[in-house]
């Protein structure tokens, strides 16, 4: 039978009193005698005296408790014992058993502390509870109801004029030295500290009700078999847990089944990475039969053996070991907190990690105490005050020392001195004067104004409404007004010296256009007059091309040179291969929607690219875990799918390994170094021709990829899929072993063309660019384009302009040509900054828009500010520019551009 809760408690204490005798045994054996023969011949043996006092006290123990407790005598059960044993004696029906809540002291500290790997069994609650593993509780907010009033004083006693006035306090709670009483001083601090802790209490009991709202949102979890509702709060880690459309998910969670074909299901993840397009999520085929079949999923007793908790949202790695096999676990089987769950009726997912375990958790971070510019400035306005009234109240002091040492001892007639003052003059007057020190620093308290953080607090409120009525922060098209979630917004935005932003989605719409492309080194896409042979510019007058006759045409999709369709319409091999080329190397997913044929994206270049292809007559219909079926032409083409590449920010391409009518194919897309680096030998013309169109779309700030195809023999692709296996089910340096198998295939390519898609600015943000330089705001801007392109973008943005007295380009590929470059472009930074101000012996800081300051406010050599230089930098070059040997060059001139 199970022990009552009195006992387990009493036995935790005895539990605990025991480990801690043991322990200060331990330090002491440890800290006192033993001679260098005994110590020698200790340390041979090498033993850890933790490890010892623990076995040995867990069976002294657990004996000793299994009489009072109705278990049989016996050395203490292994873990695997517990999980495996039907021996009701030994493994009680609650979970709270004797022996679980002992291994479960023993082993909190070693679990907790030094997980390498995390084990999982689904649906075994008991196997999993031995592993401590986090619950699905989370805590934001920094203060509870016990240590609010403790931490909250402490915060606030940091502030000089608080802790000045705590002291002012104390002085005047002594009798001999104050003369006015503590009132004065309690009452007006006790009012500032009450008004902003019932500020601080405010904003910690909104994280507190956010907490609560999250913590108390409902989850179906498989309990017995039988789905039951629970709190997010009451999920554990091997929980199997059902998930319906537009659901939150309630934790980090591998995906078992789903209502879609194909193991399919779509999430949004705004909130983990503010990106709204949906991602496609698939689950194993050998779980995909699982359905929601609750006897099915409650029965299934899977291990999961993956990667310990970690804040890489695009990387996981893990193994499921089911029914004799192993099967490899990767990022795109996840399921993350966070995510919502858009466009699939239902899904089951078993959870990996819970509550702060969860790689939303672990990237949010601890609420720390934030302190502003202000206050520190304030802080040392309060410094100087409090110095100066020192001053005065040593002035005072020398000058009462020496009045009463002069001329006050002979009032002692009329004003008798205090018992506590020596008689004698010398004496007298030096105590006198210590006395008067600290009654002056009363008497002259007014001068440091304890109101002036409560003012500043009523204005930081008030702005913080303002912020919230301003009609030109209003964004007409969502309804959406400005909110400020703190009072201090609006002072630390006025800190803010450096931006750091990616291009797509912030500075451009993030809403992709096949623009132009190059097919066997002829272009595409631009419009040329056939009297004149010039290049016309596209306007709102210019006629698309007609795709009317395909009845799977998009009505928003313009393309406007005739030639393309012409070179299909004559059967050309090379544009049929490039278009279905896109058709088939992507990760799209299709799906109908009241008749029409939709494509969800991971990407918005993907989803263009396929869109392109379709509108061209080579549609993508579908897609199994082993097939992909396109329509060339009105053809139908089912094509085996052998292998997927993925993309992945170090590759910078993706490649699909199908096979068709006995023939095997890798096709590949790219960014274009990536793919020229692997391209088989004897393609110099198309790669020259290629490469002027890749330049060209690029000054036109398009985004560019290149496509290229190889064809494989049977028998090596054979041996590569086994080495390709093994590598993926690895725990051990997965990546690693993966990119040595795919950069193993991945050569001798054959080049097809290259593609290119605009990418429009956002409204204003040329303006707003510019608005932030006259704020003397540097901003840096980071993008996977090519360099053409991310400088055409600088200028679209007015990031950079043609003001400037030079833009500095780094784009060499060793650590030595980098520095060569950094040291020449310092040089010039000097010879100019000299040349337009030369050195004074004054320093004059002036306060203008008049200067070309686009580029950020930037310190030269006089102190003042310059925006006439740009920085360019590559992604090879800024790795050894970020070497510590070249950092403080690289920061020198950064810090001018």
């Amino acid at each position: 039978m199970a022990p009552a809760p009195t006992i387990i408690e009493d036995f935790e204490l005895e539990v605990l009193e025991l480990v801690e005798e043991r322990s200060r045994r331990v330090r002491k054996r440890s800290n006192g005698g033993g001679g260098g023969a005994t110590s020698t011949k200790r340390d041979a043996l090498q033993v850890d005296p933790k490890t010892a006092a623990h076995t040995g006290l867990r069976d002294m123990v657990m004996e000793g408790w299994a009489t009072k407790v109705g278990v049989p005598k016996g050395a203490a059960p292994s873990k695997a014992a517990l999980n495996n044993t039907t021996d009701n004696h030994l493994r009680p029906q609650r979970p709270s058993s004797i022996y679980t809540k002992l291994l479960g002291i023993f082993s909190v500290s070693t679990t907790q502390t030094s997980e390498t790997d995390r084990r999982i069994m689904a649906n075994n609650p008991e196997f999993n509870a031995q592993f401590n593993y986090a619950k699905n509780f989370i805590k934001t907010s920094k203060y509870t109801l016990i240590n609010f009033i403790p931490y909250n004083l402490f915060e606030q006693f940091q502030r000089l004029a608080n802790f000045y006035f705590l002291c002012l306090l104390v002085l005047q709670l002594i009798p001999v030295i104050s003369s006015l009483s503590p009132i004065t001083t309690a009452v007006p601090l006790i009012g500032v500290l009450t008004v902003t802790a019932a500020k601080d209490a405010y904003d910690d009991f909104q994280r507190h009700r956010s907490d609560r709202q999250v913590n108390r949102r409902k989850s179906n979890v498989l309990r017995n078999g039988q789905l039951v509702e629970e709190y997010w709060s009451k999920v554990v880690v091997g929980d199997v847990i059902r998930m319906e459309n537009d659901q939150f998910v309630a934790a980090d969670v591998l995906l078992l089944s789903t209502s879609e074909p194909n193991g399919l299901c779509y999430i949004e993840t705004s909130e983990l990475d503010g990106e709204t397009n949906l991602k496609c999520k698939q689950c194993l085929p050998e779980t995909e039969d699982l359905g929601q079949d609750t006897s099915l999923i409650g029965a299934f007793q899977g291990e999961i053996h993956c990667e310990p908790p970690n804040n890489q949202l695009n990387k996981f790695d893990g193994t499921l070991h089911w029914e004799g096999n192993i099967h490899s676990l990767d990022n795109d089987k996840i399921l993350l907190r966070g995510c919502i769950l858009r466009n699939t009726n239902w899904c089951y997912g078993v959870v990996i990690f819970a509550g702060k375990d969860t790689k939303l958790m672990m990237n949010s971070g601890k609420t720390k105490f934030k302190r502003t510019s202000i206050d520190r400035l304030l802080n040392f306005i309060i410094l100087g005050i409090v110095f100066f009234l020192l001053s005065m109240c040593l002035f005072c002091t020398v000058a009462c020392g020496i009045w009463e040492m002069l001329t006050g001892q002979y009032f002692r007639v009329y004003l008798p001195w205090d018992s506590l003052i020596p008689p004698d003059p010398a004496g007298g007057a030096t105590v006198i004067a210590l006395l008067v020190f600290f009654s002056y620093t009363i008497v002259l308290n007014t001068v440091v104004p304890i109101s002036l953080y409560v003012s500043v607090e009523v204005i930081r409120l008030c702005q913080s409404f303002l912020i919230n009525w301003d009609d030109n922060m209003y964004y007409v098209k969502s309804g959406t007004h400005a909110k400020a979630r703190t009072t201090t917004l609006n002072e630390e935005l006025g800190q803010i010296e450096y931006i750091f932003s990616d291009k797509t989605g912030t500075l451009t719409q993030n809403i992709m256009a096949f623009n132009k492309c190059s097919i066997a080194g002829r272009s595409y896409g631009d419009v040329i007059d056939p009297r004149t042979g010039d290049l016309l510019e596209i306007n709102e007058l210019s006629r698309p091309v007609d795709l009317s006759r395909n009845p799977y045409h998009e009505s928003n999709f313009k393309f406007y040179d005739n030639k393309l369709m012409d070179a299909l319409d004559a059967g050309d091999r090379n544009c049929e291969s490039f278009f279905r080329l896109l058709a088939l190397c992507h990760t799209v997913m299709p799906e109908e929607k009241k008749g029409k044929l939709e494509y969800q994206a991971q990407s918005p270049d993907e989803g263009a690219l396929v869109s392109a292809a379709r509108n061209f007559g080579f549609v993508f219909k579908s897609r199994t875990p082993n097939s992909i079926t396109i329509l060339a032409k009105d053809a139908q083409e089912v094509y085996e799918l052998l292998c997927i590449l993925d993309f992945n920010n170090v590759r910078k391409r993706m490649s699909v390994i199908l096979k068709k009518d006995g023939k095997i194919r890798l096709y590949c897309k790219g960014a274009d170094s990536i793919i020229y680096e692997r391209l088989k030998d004897g393609q110099d013309v198309i790669k020259r021709l290629t490469q002027e169109h890749l330049d060209g779309f690029a000054g036109d700030g398009l985004r560019t990829l290149c496509l290229a195809y190889k064809d494989l023999e049977e028998d090596y692709f054979q041996n590569w899929k086994t080495r390709h296996h093994e590598a993926a089910i690895s725990l051990d340096s997965r990546e690693d072993k993966l990119a040595a198998i795919y950069e193993e295939i991945e050569n001798d390519l054959i080049l097809l063309g290259a593609t290119a898609i605009e990418d429009k600015l956002q409204d204003g943000v040329p303006q707003t660019i510019a608005n932030l330089a006259l704020a003397g705001i540097k901003i840096w801007v980071l993008t996977g384009d090519k360099q053409e392109t991310a400088i055409n973008i600088g200028y679209s943005c007015q990031l950079l302009t043609d003001e400037m007295v030079n833009i500095f380009i780094i784009d060499t590929q060793s650590a030595s040509e980098v520095e060569d470059q950094l040291q020449k472009f310092r040089e010039e930074i000097r010879n100019v900054s000299a040349t337009k101000r030369p050195k004074t012996n004054v320093s004059v800081v002036t306060f203008s828009e008049d200067e070309d300051d686009v580029g950020g406010t930037n310190a030269t050599d006089s102190g003042e500010a310059n925006g006439d230089f740009a920085l360019v930098i590559n992604g090879h070059s800024l790795v050894f520019a970020l070497n510590a040997k070249y950092e403080r060059l690289f920061l020198e001139v950064a810090s001018h551009c």
